[in-house]
This record gives structure tokens, C-alpha cells and sequence, in this order.
């Protein structure tokens, strides 16, 4: 059901069962999936795409363009899964040529008020934004991060699967996976246990990553050695490869 006090372009696709309130704009070369509800005030740039079972809130900006000098208007999209809520003031950017085009946002993930998620980044699944939580360009948010409130992420940087970025945290270099990072330069503060027991990791493999922080954390090796004497309990330990591979991996280097 469309206000009839919504704009809603004629280039755009609607499911039929969409709650659009009233005065929001949705403009052409938007898509918008079933069972999606648009409070009122919001405003849907496109190339957008969003899928089913999204809930959208006052006054949020989905899909506006870039915010980055070197964006000449070349084709560049969002893409938003299912499930999502999006709540006040959020603002989420779309792509830039130089960035690959697509900013993407995953499925059942809940982004509070005044968050920002900034163009090229993209985000897994089920993540929590706590308010004014922000993202510049290029960022990539795995499955479960959780980020708190005013926590800031420079960019090109990534957050590891199950992080927990503390309030008001500052990241400049990569968050390996099921850490907590706390700090306005953000550094480890351990592992998080809370989130890791809400997924239902067991003790054992906990008790792993604990040991695993600790060689690479709190040990006095260089970092590759201590990744190295984790080798062998990574063989039998997938979150401890998963972690060793992630620092491994890191382009920008990792919290420390």
C-alpha cells in the first residue's frame, strides 16, 4: 500500500504488498521486494536493489550517491538482502566505479539510528549497528560483527567474523575474527565469549581461541611467529585456522 502522499517513480519496482508512508520518494531503477515496509520521510535513490521483509524507517537515505570526490557519476548500485531493519537516519551509499561499483548489504542485519554506511562496503549477515555507528568506503563487515555505539572504521578496512568493536571505537587496521576491540586507536581486549556462547561455540573450541589470543596478543613474538606455533592446533581447530588465515590475509595489517 502506497501513501498517497508518496512519490514513487513510474521506473520503479514495487511488490505489491509494500507499505510506502507518506512523503517518501522512491526514484527510478529502485527495486523493492515483498513484504517490505518504508516509514514515513524515506527517501530510495537507485540503482537500488532490496529484497524481501525489509523494514525502513523515518527520515533514512538508501541509495543516494557516493560521497567521495572522484565519483563522476558512473553507474554504481546498492544491493540490500532480506530482513534487514534500517531505523532512523540511517544513510546508506551506493557504489563507485573505482570501488567495483556495489555497495551490498547482506540479510537480517539491524542498523540503528544515525548510522552510516559508506559507498563500496560490504556487509554479511545478521550484524548489529549500534547508533551512529560508521563506515567509510571500502569496508568489509563479516557474518555476526557487532559494532557499538559511535564506534568508527577507517577505510578498506575489514572486521572478522563474530567482532565485537566496543563503544566508541576507533579501527584504522583489521579486526581479526571473535575479538573484542576497544579503544579510540582500537587494540584486542579478548575474545568474545558472549557472542561466540549466543552461537552456540562450544567450550572446548573457545577455551582454543583463548590460548590462540594469548600466543598472538599477549605473547612477546613477532606476529608471524606466533602465528606459525599456531599451525598445528589450526589442523584440528577450524576457528583458530579461520583466525590465523584472516591475519594472514590482512592488507592493511590487524589490530595489535
Amino acid at each position: 500500500m502506497t501513501n498517497s502522499r508518496a512519490v514513487v517513480s513510474d521506473q520503479a519496482r514495487v511488490a505489491d504488498d509494500v507499505t510506502i508512508g507518506p512523503f517518501s520518494v522512491i526514484g527510478p531503477d529502485v527495486e523493492i521486494g515483498p513484504g517490505c515496509w518504508i516509514g514515513p520521510h524515506v527517501v530510495v535513490n537507485g540503482p537500488t536493489r532490496i529484497g524481501r521483509d525489509n523494514r525502513i524507517f523515518q527520515f533514512a537515505s538508501v541509495g543516494e550517491m557516493a560521497q567521495d570526490k572522484k565519483f563522476r557519476g558512473e553507474h554504481a548500485a546498492l544491493e540490500i538482502g532480506d530482513g534487514n531493519t534500517i531505523r532512523e537516519f540511517v544513510t546508506i551509499n551506493r557504489g563507485t566505479g573505482e570501488g567495483g561499483g556495489v555497495t551490498r548489504v547482506g540479510d537480517r542485519n539491524w542498523i540503528m539510528a544515525y548510522c552510516h554506511v559508506a559507498h563500496d562496503c560490504s556487509i554479511g549477515n545478521d550484524t548489529v549497528f549500534a547508533n551512529n555507528a560508521s563506515l567509510a568506503g571500502h569496508v568489509e563487515v563479516a557474518d555476526h560483527v557487532v559494532l557499538g555505539g559511535y564506534s568508527l572504521v577507517h577505510q578498506f578496512c575489514r572486521l572478522g567474523e563474530s567482532a565485537l568493536l566496543a563503544f566508541g571505537a576507533h579501527v584504522d587496521r583489521d579486526v581479526p575474527p571473535f575479538l573484542i576491540a576497544a579503544g579510540q586507536r582500537a587494540v584486542p581486549r579478548g575474545i568474545n565469549t558472549e557472542g561466540l556462547k549466543r552461537r552456540s561455540f562450544s567450550p572446548e573450541s573457545m577455551k582454543g581461541l583463548k590460548r590462540a589470543y594469548r600466543e598472538l596478543f599477549r605473547g612477546s613474538n613477532r606476529l608471524e611467529d606466533a602465528l606459525g606455533s599456531l599451525d598445528d592446533m589450526a589442523v584440528e581447530a577450524p576457528a583458530i585456522a579461520q583466525l590465523v588465515r584472516f591475519i594472514r590475509e590482512s592488507q592493511r595489517g590487524v589490530i595489535r
